[in-house]
């Protein structure tokens, strides 16, 4: 295996982008004195507001954080939220080259309200039908013309089932990425689950794999986890897919063998997030060249990093650097 100080700074010349269903994760938070007079509910005096790049734009952050460089690529809604959405990606020295404004449905926002550290209430500002067909096509235009003049190392389908991401979206994208030989990685939701056919790497969930598969399977049978990861990795003729367990680690199949790699011993404050770690740490290994199996285990470690904070946080570069230091020299 190269050194891993030098693949971290090979990582620094790279560009990832970003396929993926972009949002603002608004916050309020306040105190709580009294009930109200008109309903039983609490009457919160808020004291502080907060807006966050969230969904697919988090994994933008992350990639950030690793020193590559993020190109996110998204469908915004032509309304102050939006311009608001531009203003963060701005904020974090980010590009909003890939953005797409439309008419025809607001930019995404998820409002959390949090008193006392209690989170009571949580508001979805989103139309998450899929986007028509018109809109797809441009979309799927507007990718690929970034793809074809930005040159990306890595190009990552963030899917959190909000109806941009269809699909004609996917097998036009893919098909430019195989055409130009750029790998590609997913992580699924639900509603696309089986049109990700022919990328490099698919990524569920337990729940997801499960979900998917229509099966009934403990994710501590790792026999059982292989066996139905393997399937779907024939059923989407998919170089790789991993599977991440949560306590249970994560396992990886690519047809000939599989590797697994139990969970780290953590203080597990919030797994918020985690996912957006595992697949952009996946995306910036894989750009610099770095084997799957090696990929896998940098991105669980840094998957568990994220675990052991409070809140949706991106990797710290320098602590994976040392950590994953650690269990190499170990190995």
């Amino acid at each position: 295996m190269e050194n891993l100080e030098q693949i971290f700074k090979e990582v620094n010349s790279k560009k990832i982008m970003v396929v993926g269903d972009v949002m603002i994760d608004s916050y309020m938070w306040g105190r709580v004195d009294r009930i109200s007079p008109e309903a039983p509910v609490p009457v919160v005096s808020v004291t502080k507001k907060e807006n966050r790049l969230g969904g697919a734009a988090n994994v933008g952050l992350n990639i950030k954080a690793m020193g590559a460089e993020p190109i996110l690529c998204g469908i915004i809604g032509n309304d102050d939220q939006g311009k608001n959405f531009r203003k963060l990606l701005h904020k974090r020295n980010m590009t909003d080259l890939g953005l797409m404004p439309v008419n025809e449905r607001p930019t995404t926002v998820k409002t959390r309200v949090i008193a006392s550290s209690q989170h009571l209430l949580r508001v979805d500002e989103e139309i998450s039908d899929s986007i028509q067909n018109d809109i797809a096509r441009k979309f799927s235009d507007h990718v690929i013309e970034i793809i074809e003049t930005q040159k990306p190392h890595v190009i990552i389908f963030e899917d959190y089932d909000k109806g941009n991401i269809t699909p004609e979206v996917i097998h036009l994208i893919v098909d430019k990425a195989v055409e130009l030989k750029i790998p590609v990685l997913v992580d699924p939701k639900k509603r696309n689950f089986f049109d990700y056919k022919r990328v490099t790497l698919f990524k569920p969930n337990f729940k997801e794999l499960v979900e998917g598969m229509k099966i009934s399977i403990s994710k501590l049978d790792t026999e059982a986890v292989a066996n139905a990861a393997e399937r779907l990795r024939e059923q989407l003729n998919a170089k790789y897919v991993m599977v991440t367990l949560s306590e249970a680690g994560v396992l990886l199949t690519n047809g000939d063998d599989k590797f697994t790699m139990p969970a780290q011993k953590r203080e597990i404050a919030d797994v918020s997030g985690a996912g957006d770690t595992v697949i952009s740490v996946l995306a910036c290994c894989m750009a610099a060249n770095v084997d799957a199996k090696t990929s896998t285990v940098i991105a669980n470690i840094a998957g568990g990093q994220v675990c052991e904070k409070i809140g949706v946080v991106p990797v710290e570069k320098t602590q994976l650097l040392l950590e994953a230091q650690k269990y190499f020299t170990v190995k």
